[in-house]
């Protein structure tokens, strides 16, 4: 463990709550490790055994695993929108820091980190002696040229939105060869969680021109050997990788992965693995009770199960009529029967949503009550709205995710007592994502986030120039929600924290531009070949270790 004056001052207090009874002791092993501590030595104060993978005998090396997903498109991985390319191509590339399953954020291509008492001054130490696949060693060059394409404004990614929030580039400073200090422009303790979101792969400094697949240099266990759009992404097995097994030998285990494009119907992916022709199905951009009912009693396959704070949400753009009259948003959300949603269409496997986009999973949650289904209500709204005829609306949903077209039709059944007629508009995914941020009235996946602040910096702030940011898909800014986003952000103390979120989710509840009728679960899928794979919210692929049984 590391000396007394080492550790940061707030860790101790962090041991109090603990000690109290405030923390459970997987927020303290969070927040500890978020502070600098490292896994073990946290583990250790909160009195927690840390486990160790031990090397067996039986692990096998060899052998190339078969994963169903869609190979779609890509150029800059900072780009991304969908978790799948992330999965194929953060086999090549990697992160700064990785979350774990349990939602512990810890150092990955960093060696560590230690962040100033203000939250302020967060100084990254990286690993030495790791090299790209083309052969040039990772510096803090590589880490700098990275987070400026973040921040770059023409690059277009969700970082910009989150990370631009309290870091701009003149932050940026390159320290020594092997560590960067990042100055922000305020507090914000979700710093090394921020480094995991799917699009911050490391990029080579000296190679990246926009185009990732053309120069396809990163740091991870495999090579990019093919990728064709629509068709098949193939990786091989590097054997010059930097991390290493349990054994002292050489990671990975596997001597390739390849991605296999099936196209969204699930129909054929479970036949296919139910026959041994793929050994995994990537759910982490579907549906995946169909897959779940259809494999969970077959003792050939896998599944591994997650809670999550992922979503279906229902959004309104609040720059367009209707939408713009916070009584309409209203009426529309008392029309979900979340109990009713959930069971048809999830087979009530997740949980009941709240019109907020806080997860009970995130450790901020401030417990809030099941809206009522209340039709009578929502018609009195609509009628005060100026609409006591009721409502004609058109709600665009992509034909791919199944249990999206069931919420709506779900919605359509429930919303025609208030008045509000609901026209389903479907059209294939790739239709959909062309303009999810366009629509008018719409049901967008969101995937899951590890802290409840991550998804409100986002998705519902606007940037220094007060534009929605890149990923505000409702245009929906609150100056006083945005202050008290700002103060949560900089606020370690999980008890302070809370409270700051009932008054958050509150907001949303009362004049937000969302509705969320229930939270996945999530199921990671193999068959039982496919050794040591383990589950994760967000369904990120991390296969450094994972190995095949003949």
């Amino acid at each position: 463990m590391k000396n007394k004056e080492e550790i940061h001052l707030a860790i101790y207090e962090l041991k109090d709550d603990l000690e109290k009874g405030k923390l459970t002791r997987r927020e303290f092993l969070r927040y500890a490790v978020l502070l600098g501590m490292s896994a073990a030595a946290a583990s250790q104060m909160a009195g927690l055994a840390f486990p160790r993978r031990v090397f067996a005998a039986r692990i096998k090396r060899g052998g190339t695993l078969r994963a169903s997903g869609a190979v779609q498109k890509v150029t800059h991985p900072a780009q991304f929108s969908w978790v799948v390319p992330s999965n194929e191509l953060r086999q090549v590339a990697e992160y700064l820091t990785y979350t774990d399953g349990n939602n512990v954020t810890h150092p990955y291509l960093l060696k560590d980190w230690k962040v100033s008492d203000d939250l302020k001054t967060w100084t990254l130490t990286l690993r030495q002696g790791i090299k790209f696949n083309n052969g040039d060693e990772f510096t803090a060059d590589d880490v700098v040229f990275t987070m400026n394409q973040w921040l770059n404004k023409d690059v277009g990614s969700s970082l910009l939105g989150m990370v631009g929030a309290y870091l701009s580039p003149t932050g940026i400073e390159k320290s020594g060869k092997y560590q960067v200090k990042l100055h922000l422009n305020k507090a914000e303790i979700a710093v090394p969680e921020h480094m995991f979101h799917y699009p911050a792969m490391v990029l080579n400094h000296k190679t990246f021109e926009g185009d990732f697949i053309k120069r396809p240099h990163g740091t991870g266990p495999y090579t990019l050997e093919v990728y064709r759009e629509g068709e098949r992404c193939v990786l091989k097995r590097r054997n010059d990788y930097w991390q290493k097994a349990d054994d002292g030998k050489p990671l990975p285990y596997m001597d390739g992965m390849e991605f296999i494009d099936m196209g969204r119907e699930m129909a054929p992916q479970i036949a296919a693995i139910k026959a041994g022709e793929i050994d995994m199905i990537d759910l982490s951009d579907a549906g995946g009770t169909d897959v779940y009912q259809a494999l969970k009693d077959d003792a050939n396959i896998n599944i591994l199960p997650s809670t999550t704070g992922q979503t279906r949400l229902l959004r309104m753009r609040v720059d367009m009529k209707p939408w713009s009259d916070n009584r309409v948003r209203m009426a529309l959300k008392l029309c979900q029967h979340r109990e009713k949603i959930l069971a048809l269409a999830y087979f009530g496997q997740g949980m009941q949503g709240q019109d907020c986009h806080v997860s009970p999973i995130h450790p901020e949650y401030c417990q809030k009550p099941i809206p009522k289904y209340d039709p009578k209500r929502a018609k009195q709204l609509l009628k005060e709205a100026g609409y006591p005829r009721g409502l004609d609306v058109n709600i665009a949903v992509s034909s791919g995710w199944t249990d999206v077209v069931r919420y709506a039709e779900v919605l359509k059944q429930d919303a025609a007592p208030a008045g509000l007629r609901i026209n389903i508009k479907t059209m294939p995914t790739s239709q959909y994502w062309e303009k999810w941020t366009e629509v008018d009235l719409g049901i967008t996946p969101w995937t899951h986030r590890p802290l409840g602040t991550m998804v409100l910096n986002l998705a519902y702030i606007a940037d220094a120039q007060g534009k929605p940011v890149a990923w505000n898909e409702t245009r929906w800014v609150d100056k006083e929600f945005s202050q008290l986003l700002e103060q949560a952000n900089g606020t370690l103390n999980v008890d302070e924290r809370r409270k700051i979120f009932c008054k958050l989710e509150q907001i949303q509840m009362d004049r937000g531009s969302i509705g969320i009728a229930w939270w996945r679960n999530v199921w990671m899928v193999t068959r039982n070949r496919v050794q040591d794979a383990e589950g994760h919210p967000t369904l990120y692929m991390l296969f450094n270790k994972v190995w095949l049984r003949t």
